[in-house]
């Protein structure tokens, strides 16, 4: 698909204590005709993370004005000991009928490396203005099978069954004498979308051996499944932006087996700007509004610089 940048979209005013800084995994759902609903995480001052939205305008050139910036989180912090007491982050949201499932990553600090994330599950009678935990408990995890890491999931809910794509590590290797994790994209099914069966199939595999990949975001096309995702290095991706994130982009006709085919990922960092040193976390609105596809991402900072988007004509 050919992309056009549209430019940063919104960032916190750092005003608020509980959204000092960044705008992390930004995540689409369609209102109406007119209106795009995009959740994103927030950290407040301790860098605990919260899931909050605005409301976006679309107008007929495919620009986008922001309308509505909601002044609370939509889903706060878990109970203390359960898996999100540090922080709740979108990263995936499906609508049945009446209700908006948000799946999201609930984050607990550790001792031995620096994060330990797995994936909750919350509801909203009310297009995502008000989410209640379904469980205190994560419905993906770490497991005997995969043991090291759970990250960002996008989720369908097909004719055939609910699939699920997740970010999965596989190891914790030590770079410059710091752990780093390493993993890549699987896929899962279910027949309600809260038991996943798990087979350890993996779906995008890492180019080399110090590649990361992560957070898909799955649409069907007329010609089968599409996946975009983010890949860096885990060697000084912080530090350097060579090594930093950039889009990755699959096809599969079956939704289990894929090619790569990162260079028609579409867009590139800028020269200058928000998103100069990387292209983070992209993810589609599945539906056209007013004849453009959107596409939303983090640039720099994993979000500190906020979120932006692209969009294009093209037919998926």
């Amino acid at each position: 698909m050919n992309w056009v940048k549209k430019g940063l979209l919104f960032n916190v005013s750092g005003t608020e204590d509980w959204a000092a800084s960044h705008c992390h995994k930004p995540t689409p759902l369609l209102i109406d005709n007119d209106t795009i609903r995009i959740f994103f995480g927030v950290r407040d001052s301790t860098r605990h993370t919260r899931t909050t939205f605005l409301d976006a305008k679309v107008l007929d050139d495919g620009s986008l004005v922001v309308s509505y910036v909601h002044d609370r989180p939509v889903l706060d912090l878990g109970t203390i000991g359960a898996f999100d007491d540090s922080g709740v982050n979108v990263c995936s949201l499906v609508r049945r009928e009446n209700t908006v499932y948000m799946y999201y990553i609930g984050w607990n600090p550790s001792t031995t490396v620096h994060t330990r994330n797995s994936i909750g599950l919350a509801v909203s009678a009310d297009d995502g203005i008000t989410f209640q935990r379904l469980y205190q408990g994560a419905v993906l995890d770490r497991n005997k099978d995969e043991p090291f890491y759970t990250g960002a999931v996008d989720v369908r809910c097909e004719l055939d069954g609910w699939k699920l794509w997740y970010t999965s590590g596989t190891e914790w290797k030590i770079i410059n004498s710091k752990p780093e994790i390493c993993y890549h994209v699987k896929y899962a099914t279910s027949v309600d979308g809260v038991d996943w069966i798990r087979r350890n199939q993996s779906c995008i595999l890492p180019a080399s051996a110090l590649e990361a990949v992560a957070r898909p975001c799955v649409l069907l096309g007329s010609s089968g499944y599409k996946m975009w995702y983010s890949r860096r290095l885990i060697d000084g991706f912080r530090l350097n932006p060579k090594n930093g994130y950039r889009g990755g982009y699959a096809e599969s006709q079956d939704g289990m087996h894929w090619k790569r085919m990162d260079s028609a990922f579409g867009i590139d960092v800028s020269q200058y700007g928000w998103d100069s040193e990387a292209i983070a976390y992209p993810y589609l609105l599945g539906t056209k509004v007013k004849g453009y596809y959107f596409m939303f991402y983090n640039g720099n900072g994993f979000g500190q610089s906020g979120f932006g988007y692209a969009v294009s004509k093209d037919d998926i």
